[in-house]
């Protein structure tokens, strides 16, 4: 009646993510195609928050940091941290952190850098956290069993 008859395709959340930061798509962030995506706000998502809880708890692993993306900063930086992802079980990974960190934490990020790491072993969705609560005993005796599958 009105205008065009232009076939009409659904835009989903993954394709305006890659339009409006590229940076941010599956390909830059280097996982697979089951990956989720970076939530927009996970403070408004509920799945996200869901997420982070249970990563909170999740095991311990050890990530080395590849890349970082700053998603927003107002007020706080929140940044999309890349690290490649070893285990216990000799399992490798590229994981994805989502993190809020203070200005202090951002300057001192380094690729190459070790860092404690949750994930979940069950979903194995890329999404992993930051564990600075992590026992630095726990940290060592970990890195021992990893050093020795790469023996």
């Amino acid at each position: 009646m009105f205008g065009s008859k232009k076939s009409r395709r659904t835009t989903t959340l993954d394709d305006l993510v890659g339009r409006l930061r590229p940076d941010l798509t599956r390909e830059a962030l280097g996982v697979g195609p089951d990956f989720p995506g970076v939530a927009p706000n996970p403070l408004l998502s509920r799945q996200a928050r869901r997420r982070n809880a249970d990563l909170r708890s999740g095991v311990l692993a050890l990530g080395t940091l590849v890349d970082w993306r700053e998603v927003s900063s107002d007020g706080i930086p929140r940044v999309v941290l890349m690290l490649d992802v070893s285990t216990a079980e000799g399992i490798t990974f590229r994981g994805i952190a989502d993190e809020t960190l203070t200005i202090t934490e951002l300057t001192r990020l380094a690729a190459g850098q070790v860092l404690p790491v949750r994930y979940r072993p069950a979903v194995m969705d890329h999404y992993v956290a930051l564990a600075p609560d992590a026992d630095q005993a726990e940290v060592q005796r970990l890195a021992d069993v990893i050093a020795q599958h790469g023996a």
